[in-house]
Parts: structure tokens; sequence; C-alpha cells
């Protein structure tokens, strides 16, 4: 993908066969599949979702230009039959797939791509609009600049969308696998994806296979049922008895039977705290550095067993960082007073700091753990706390001083956690703004070779850290408990995306051990 999209001038076809095609599954005796999920409400409006259990599901309802590749999560075309890249790399032209349909069995056209990004742009606090922000005219249509017309965004006719872009972007197609890109139906439960919803409620979800859906002869699975428990005991239960194929949520893996069915990888995530630099002094980063070096790390970051020093997650070529891992209390102190006597603030002023936190156990020992460090300093914490399926919403207009994160990127760049902090976009909903880290982004996008891209992009978060804006805790882990020789079209992969239409099971084989003889008795 990477040598396609550095040339001059590209054309690219959609392949004609499943992507599994190679597996040749025949597709006999599919019946419902029952994934086991986290209690937490599922937002399924693509244009407000956020976490990544939402994306989950909502790989089953919607599909845009581009899909994941369920094994190494990269992009794969979708609707999009094929597109074209100008010489200058800032037009891009798609062509869309003819028989495209919701699942009303109208048409999707180039103009309802249009129109459901525009109405993306224009929908209040959508965490992932700046993902169009390389297209000419996005960002000042999002701040109330410009009129929708003067978007680079056009239907030459129903097949055809042309999109310019503002800089080259090579990495476009991962962005528009987003569920936040897909085709969107003006009408309601109306959907572009391989399956429809059928039932919603608190405990259970039933999805049925779309039969409008372009390539509905290609999915396996007649339904989905997902249902939502945080019982780790019953949901071991639920899947050593067969009623449950796929365990995406708590389980006791003690009582699992077949323990090759759980799988545990290392993800492209990081969960990290940051600062909302809106209150003073937290919003220096003198004050703010002060209370990082103060951080007993060994105690945060104990319980985690990839711990992060950095917040990208170490990719190949990637250049390595200072990152964020020793502790000092007497510098601390030394680095507290300085800063204190820089703002004027009195040496024996208590200082109030806010960790707004999700309502959980481990989140409440992080923060007796910082106020512990922090109190020598003359910082006195106060804990705000929110439900876990609240809190990210929550963070925009909460008005607290430290926050913390648990991100995943929607695909594997370092953009992809830089943009957290990229001034003016949708995603940092810290409010921090660095011309440095702007101006290294900048830069990366106009790279000629992927080094000088990466260089550029550590040079951004290096600038991040010694900034005192985040504190990295942990890169992610995900565990799923799902049994691979009966599950088709499932993967572990690099952002912990496992898209529903791929999904299908196995002809189940019961042959004989080696060696075991078997006798026929017959009955006189």
């Amino acid at each position: 993908m990477k040598k396609l999209l550095l040339s001059a001038a590209v054309f690219f076809s959609a392949a004609l066969v499943p992507f599994f095609a190679e597996e040749n599954p025949e597709f006999k005796n599919q019946h419902e599949l029952t994934i086991i999920v986290s209690e937490q409400p599922l937002n399924l409006n693509p244009h407000t979702a956020c976490y990544v259990s939402e994306a989950q599901v909502l790989t089953g309802l919607y599909e845009g230009l581009f899909s994941y590749n369920p094994v190494s999560a990269a992009p794969l075309p979708a609707i999009c039959e094929s597109y074209r890249v100008s010489r200058n790399k800032k037009k891009w032209t798609f062509t869309l797939h003819e028989d495209a349909a919701f699942s009303d069995g109208s048409k999707i056209t180039a103009e309802t791509f249009r129109q459901s990004w525009i109405k993306l742009l224009k929908t209040p606090d959508a965490s992932f609009s700046s993902f169009l922000d390389c297209i000419e005219g996005v960002s000042d249509f999002r701040n109330g600049k410009i009129k929708e017309s003067e978007l680079g965004i056009n239907a030459r006719n129903e097949k055809t969308l042309v999109i310019t872009l503002k800089e080259p972007t090579a990495h476009l197609p991962a962005l528009l696998c987003h569920f936040s890109l897909s085709a969107v139906s003006e009408k309601e439960n109306v959907y572009s994806g391989p399956f429809v919803l059928e039932k919603y409620s608190d405990k259970e979800i039933l999805l049925k296979k779309n039969m409008n859906y372009r390539e509905a002869s290609l999915v396996a699975l007649p339904s989905i049922k997902i249902l939502k428990s945080e019982d780790a005991a019953a949901n071991a239960h639920a899947y050593n008895n067969g009623e449950a194929d796929w365990i995406d949520s708590v389980a006791d893996a003690s009582k699992i039977i077949n323990t090759d069915s759980i799988h545990a990888n290392t993800i492209f995530g990081t969960t990290y705290l940051f600062f909302k630099p809106i209150n003073e002094p937290w919003n220096r980063a003198d004050f703010r550095n002060a209370l990082i070096e103060a951080v007993p790390y060994d105690k945060l970051r104990e319980k985690y067993p990839v711990k992060a020093t950095t917040l990208v997650y170490p990719l190949s070529n990637y250049p390595k960082l200072n990152g964020i891992e020793g502790t000092d209390a007497e510098d601390a102190k030394e680095l507290m007073e300085d800063a204190r006597k820089n703002a004027g603030i009195p040496k024996n002023k208590k200082i109030p700091l806010v960790f707004a936190i999700s309502d959980n156990e481990y989140c409440k020992a992080w923060a007796e753990l910082l106020k512990e460090a922090w109190e020598p300093l003359g910082v006195q914490l106060i804990t705000q706390t929110t439900p876990d399926y609240r809190y990210n919403y929550s963070i925009k207009s909460w008005n607290a001083d430290l926050f913390m994160y648990a991100w995943v990127g929607d695909y594997a760049d370092p953009l992809a956690f830089l943009e957290l902090f990229k001034t003016g976009s949708s995603f940092n909903v810290a409010g921090y703004s660095n011309e440095k880290v702007d101006a290294c982004i900048s830069e990366a996008s106009v790279a000629d070779t992927i080094q000088k891209r990466y260089e550029n992009l550590a040079l951004a978060e290096q600038t991040l850290l010694d900034d005192g804006e985040i504190i990295p805790v942990s890169h992610s882990i995900s565990y799923h408990i799902l049994n691979a020789d009966r599950v088709g079209g499932w993967s572990t992969n690099a952002l912990d995306i496992h898209p529903l239409r791929y999904l299908y099971f196995k002809e189940e084989k019961n042959e004989l051990p080696e060696g075991m003889i078997f006798i026929k008795y017959q009955q006189d």
C-alpha cells in the first residue's frame, strides 16, 4: 500500500473475490453467533460514537469506501470499487460499486458520501470530524468560516466522488475505514453495512443479515446476538457450555476449559494521564513537570504488563524518544519551588488540582497514589468521578485539571495519537495548543519519505512529553475468548477491530485421534 500511494499517479481496482476466498468456506450450517460484551450503554450513531466497544458493533451496521482487513487492520476496498490519485497527490477520485445499496434498497451514491460527511462536520461534539481536516476547506467549514459549496468534497456523478486535499495524505484509505466516515442514510433504522439492527435493549442487541447488502452472498452469518454481562464467572460458564461464541468482556480465565481460546495481545494503544491546561497554574509547563517528577512510576505501572514511557506505541523505524520514567522527590520539590517563585505563588500556599476519573476502583487507586506523591509539593488533589460509560463524553465540558485516557489508534500511524493534541482538532479534548507540535505535524504531512515523516512526528511527541502535558502509564492489551478453530474470519490485530461481515462458523470435523480403532457392533 505504501508503494502504491507514493507513486506519482496511481490507479487501484478492488479485487472481485471475497477476502477469505483462499479458505473457500462453503458457509454450510451457519447459524446465529453470540457475543458477550461489557454492560456499558452503546451509542450506535456513527457520527457521535467514540468507544472501541461501539466501533465493534458499528463495523456490522455501517460501511464506507474502505473497511478493515480482519488480520492486519489495513484498509480493504469496500463501497469503493477503484480510486485514482493525481500526480500532485492532492486529488483523489473514487469510483463506487454500481450495486451499493442501503438496507431499504435505496442506492448509495457519491452524493450519499458527500452528505454523510457534511452531516458529520455539522454534528456538535463529533469526536472524529477532524479526520477530514486534510480535505480542502473542512477545518474552516467546521468552524463556520465557509459554506459547504466551498468544500473539497464533490460528487461528479452517481458513481464518482472527488476530494481535494490541502496536502498529500498517504494514509487516507486508512482514515476512510473509520465508522464515522461510512455511508449514512437520512432515514432512521436504515444501514449500509452487512447487518441491520433488529433489537436493542439494555441487555441484548440483535443484528440480522442485510439482504440488500451489495455482497450479501458473501456474508455467512444469518444473525449476531450481542449480550451484555460483566459477571466473570457466568461469562466463562456460558462460553464453556456453548451459549456464547466470543467473549469480549470480563471472564474468569481460570474456568475456561479450552485455554487455546484465550487471546491476549498488545495493541496499538496507550493508557495515559493528561492535563487540561485551562486553570492556573496547571496551564504552565513548569508546574506540570514538577508533578511529573514526583510520580512513583513503579507503583503507578506495576499492575500493567506493558509499561509505557511514551505516548505512541513503538513502531518499526520510529525514532527512540526520551520518555517519562524517572522519579526524584527532591528534584520535584526544587522544580515546584522554582515554579511557585516564577508565578508569584507563596511557598506554603496549598494549590488545588482536580483529578477527573471514572468511578471504578483502579482509577481511585491512582488518585490515592498521586495524592500522596504530590502532598509534599503543597498540592491538594481533589477527586471527581462519573460512571465509566459517561467519562469520555464528559471530558470536553468538565472543568478539571487532570484526566485519564485509554486510547487505541484508529490506524497504525503516530498521527493517530498526536492528532489528540493538535490545535483545533476535534480529538483535542484537552484544549492543548503548542505551535511547535502543530508545525512538526504539518511538516510530517509533506515529508517525501516515511523516515522524514516519522522524524517530524517524533519531534512533535518529544515536545509534548517535555511540555509536561502527558503521563504515559501502559500500552494496551486486548483480551478475547474465542475458538478460532470453530469461528473463522477473526484474528487478533493491532487495532483490536474485528469486522463482523467476515465472521463465519467453520465446518466441524469429527476426526478420530490417530491410532484409535473404531469397531462397529451389529446386533443379531
